[in-house]
């Protein structure tokens, strides 16, 4: 006796094999998500209602062929929706995402958002550490200046108040993604889950920045942005993927500002290229913060990723007024803060 089609398995398909097989249908039959579709993939991601397997296969099959900016709208609504945090407005102007880790040169970057907290711009940086070896990721890096990093929410909300930045480990507002991001070294590749992150934005600031390091994902990230509604947004291929300018190099700023997209040229601050140091002390940040030590490479990385900032916040008109208006904050810091 045949059995009929229908009889063929006990059992009924999983919700998500419809996702995995919109995806791998082969060369010619498979096709991006929609925006709603990514959002249903993600809410069912976070719902834990999808088994180990079909999970990786989603991450990997996402990896070839590179999000779309719709794919990424929809995963950061369902990632929102899962953390749900009543908009604090005004508890946060920028919102600042740290991923990827610094290999090649400190983290400059995090002088500039403490010289911009310190001039009174709400800074919320958020990140996830450890998930690719050899680099020194945000929160580790925070001591060597006597900061904490913030353990929840409400943790956050008191260190915004108190001294205008916090840092959030993306484990304490999103752990399934933070559980993702830690598959890096079983899956030997990054994830969308490193894309979708940066556009998080959990305090929903009216500003965000981000570094990306592979180009082809500026435009996606400011279309993203974009169909997100966020009123203003810039990413920048910065130093080892971290939102930093790199001032021996020229620098493309994606940026949208309440539906506009608008590309623009930083240009290099130095003629000649400086040669990376051979090892990494943290104990520099705060000793060039205090001005005990001298380099020019890490004030102009300071200056210039606080000018684009500056930029983007709508504090200055144009790149001279904001390099000029950086550079003031940073002739003036306190330097016994850290």
């Amino acid at each position: 006796m045949k059995l009929s089609h229908h009889e063929q398995t006990p059992y009924q398909e999983h919700p998500f094999a419809e996702i995995v097989r919109i995806l791998g249908k082969g060369k010619k039959g498979s096709r991006p998500l929609t925006q709603d579709e990514a959002y249903r993939a993600m809410k069912m991601i976070l719902a834990d209602e999808v088994l180990p397997v079909q999970l990786g296969a989603f991450l990997m099959l996402m990896r070839i062929k590179e999000e779309t900016p719709e794919e990424l709208a929809g995963f950061v609504l369902a990632a929102r929706e899962s953390f749900n945090l009543s908009a604090d407005d005004g508890l946060v102007d920028l919102d600042w995402s740290s991923y990827a880790g610094k290999r090649r040169h400190l983290p400059w970057f995090l002088l500039a958002a403490l010289l911009l907290a310190e001039n009174g711009v709400k800074v919320f940086m958020h990140g996830a550490s450890g998930h690719s070896a050899g680099r020194l990721y945000t929160e580790n890096m925070l001591g060597y200046l006597g900061l904490t990093a913030a353990n929840s929410i409400s943790e956050a909300r008191e260190q915004l108040q108190e001294r205008n930045f916090s840092y959030l480990s993306l484990e304490h507002f999103c752990p399934k993604l933070h559980e993702i991001i830690e598959l890096r070294p079983i899956l030997g590749l990054r994830s969308p889950v490193h894309t979708l992150v940066r556009l998080l934005n959990p305090f929903n600031a009216s500003y965000s920045i981000q570094g990306i390091f592979h180009p082809s994902y500026r435009p996606v990230h400011q279309q993203a942005a974009a169909l997100l509604q966020q009123p203003h947004m810039a990413v920048l291929k910065g130093e080892g993927g971290e939102t930093e300018r790199n001032p021996d190099m020229e620098c493309l700023v994606q940026s949208v500002h309440q539906g506009e997209l608008l590309d623009e040229n930083w240009p290099a601050l130095f003629a000649r290229r400086h040669i990376k140091p051979e090892l990494l002390d943290p104990e520099q940040l705060a000793l060039i913060w205090k001005s005990d030590s001298e380099d020019e490479f890490a004030e102009m990385s300071i200056i210039g990723t606080t000018a684009v900032a500056l930029k983007l916040l709508g504090k200055a008109d144009s790149q001279e007024q904001a390099q000029a208006l950086a550079q003031h904050f940073w002739q003036n810091r306190n330097k016994q803060a850290f």
